[in-house]
């Protein structure tokens, strides 16, 4: 047997032996990063779904108090605070946590609900919030007078 042959079979035998434990090693490093990047995507997931709902939700009760904010002037807010809370129950009861419902009426011929509301997570130590406003005039029928 020359030389030459030997040297080859000792290296070939020894890149056999070194890469057997390699896939074991690369499976370890790899699988944290592969659980972290699906846990990223579910909490970016239910945070925009929550903002959307909060959105939703917002948009609901300023459409009530833009109607009712007229005919009744005190008990629009009541009424477009159930209407956001109904929104919320049905919704995302469980995604939608802790909100914190604002009636407002920066001028008199506005009003509007803002809500902020924190969001579950997937990460331990992480506090996400979501807000949402939304405002319009006051709507009004006037009887046309001829």
């Amino acid at each position: 047997m020359s030389v030459r042959r030997w040297v080859r079979r000792r290296a070939e035998a020894a890149s056999a032996r070194g890469d057997s434990g390699m896939t074991a090693i690369e499976f370890v490093l790899l699988t944290p990063v592969l659980f972290f990047m699906i846990f990223a995507t579910v909490q970016f997931a239910l945070y925009f779904f929550a903002d959307h709902v909060a959105q939703a939700a917002a948009q609901a009760g300023a459409r009530k108090a833009r109607a009712t904010a007229d005919e009744q002037p005190g008990a629009w807010r009541g009424e477009a605070q159930d209407v956001v809370d109904s929104y919320i129950a049905q919704l995302g009861p469980q995604l939608v946590l802790a909100p914190d419902v604002t009636m407002l009426q920066p001028e008199e011929n506005t009003v509007g609900v803002e809500i902020t509301a924190k969001v579950p997570t997937v990460f331990p130590g992480l506090d996400f919030t979501v807000h949402a406003e939304s405002s319009g005039p006051v709507e009004r029928f006037v009887e046309d007078v001829d």
